[in-house]
């Protein structure tokens, strides 16, 4: 027997469970090197890494709107108020940022560099991605798998700028606000707004269909596994 095949064999179980622990799910968010102290706290390093998550999420988004299985929830509205109007699915999410953000106001809510970040490079990012990738072929291997890289790479531009801690979103400044308002669960009220997004973006004609359900499948998932390797392997301070 050859013995220096025994290292390489106890490697290989080895390095399964290093990236089985790598890949677990993470239920909080974690605090790195970059999280910033307070929403209007900058430094080069958190806005890069703010901005680099933000575009990798509209880039995700515009591959699942690409893929032509059905979009996530909000590009669902965005793709009917731009099927409506002379508005891009692009601006039409910055259209909807912005009124999300109007809601902000009576709730007493406390936008933060990254909550207008959020509006601009998403909106952005999603219109140029648009624009460099191509519609999936016509073979629903290829439209799911765009699907699935556009969920992963949303739940990493997700696990990325919310770790900068510069600010939520417009979407879930509104759902943490309505929480605290009426003390109905975070998931549920996530749920309730989602479900009114997909409804009025689907009356008025943006694409719902197997991709909208594997977004709201896997997507929970994505952002916990993404948040777990930001967590194991870049950083982490307490």
């Amino acid at each position: 027997m050859n013995t220096n095949d025994e290292p390489n064999a106890e490697k290989a179980p080895m390095a399964k469970k290093s990236l089985r622990h790598v890949l677990k799910p993470h239920r909080t968010v974690p605090h790195t090197s970059w999280t910033a102290e307070s929403r209007w706290a900058l430094s080069i390093q958190g806005v890069s890494i703010l901005s680099l998550g933000l575009i990798i999420f509209g880039l995700g988004d515009s591959l699942i709107i690409q893929s032509h299985l059905g979009n996530a929830p909000w590009s669902v509205l965005a793709q009917g108020i731009s099927n409506q109007t002379p508005l891009s699915i692009g601006a039409a999410t910055f259209l909807i940022g912005g009124l999300v953000l109007l809601l902000w106001w009576p709730l007493k809510q406390r936008p933060g560099f990254g909550t207008f970040a959020n509006i601009v490079l998403i909106s952005a990012s999603l219109q140029v991605g648009l624009y460099i990738f191509p519609v999936a072929p016509a073979n629903f291997l290829a439209q799911v798998a765009y699907v699935l890289l556009g969920i992963a790479l949303v739940g990493a531009g997700t696990a990325l700028y919310i770790t900068c801690g510069l600010g939520p979103g417009p979407r879930d400044g509104l759902m943490t606000s309505l929480h605290k308002l009426t003390g109905i669960r975070v998931g549920r009220v996530r749920l309730c707004i989602e479900i009114c997004a997909l409804i009025v973006g689907a009356l008025l004609g943006g694409r719902v269909g197997l991709g909208t359900a594997l977004f709201a499948l896997l997507i929970g998932n994505s952002m916990a596994i993404s948040l777990s390797v930001v967590n194991r392997t870049a950083g982490v301070t307490k």
